[in-house]
């Protein structure tokens, strides 16, 4: 699989951004599955391609963004050749990117570990801020919300002891953020 050519696309369909949170996912992978064995290849396609339908060109009213993500990686990879083994991998870890049944694959598993620790802590809150630029009210109830999702989501012990960090400096965060505004949102 072309990398340059993923990661050109993943820019140009999700920004900055996309490149930004896909390589933070690369690091935090790496850290929970230090020692173990798992598909780096799968991993990385994953991380570049796992927020595609969320994205303009791709997304569709109604369908999670998750589920037509595989949609879109689907046909990507099969137009590319992309292995059945790898292709169903990758598939696999885009649809239960945000969390899944317990007998899923150890790259699966890593993987949201991973984009649940990217929404906590302070990139995590201050991404929100960015996506809800004029509705503060909106940002603090999409980090609470997103707070709970990410508890709900982690897998291994590895991700909930960094979890337990990036969860206190989310609410250290809203705390400050909270008391700084006098209380309206």
């Amino acid at each position: 699989m072309d990398h340059d050519e993923i990661a050109r696309l993943n820019h140009e369909y999700g920004g900055d951004w996309a490149i930004q949170h896909s390589e933070r996912l690369l690091h935090l992978v790496a850290m929970l599955g230090e020692g173990v064995e798992y598909d780096h290849e799968a991993v990385w396609l994953a991380a570049y391609l796992h927020d595609w339908g969320g994205y303009e060109k791709w997304m569709v009213s109604g369908v999670d963004h998750n589920i037509r993500s595989a949609e879109v990686a689907r046909g990507f990879l099969e137009e590319r050749g992309c292995p059945d083994d790898l292709k169903e991998l990758v598939l696999e870890i885009i649809v239960n990117h945000h969390g899944g049944p317990a007998d899923r694959s150890i790259e699966s598993i890593l993987f949201t570990d991973a984009d649940a620790l990217d929404l906590l802590g302070v990139v995590g809150t201050l991404r929100v801020f960015s996506m809800w630029p004029r509705n503060l009210q909106g940002a603090v109830a999409t980090t609470k919300r997103y707070r709970e999702m990410c508890i709900a989501a982690l897998t291994s012990d590895k991700a909930k002891k960094i979890a337990k960090t990036r969860i206190r400096e989310t609410d250290d965060l809203l705390a400050k953020f909270e008391e700084e505004t006098f209380g309206i949102y």
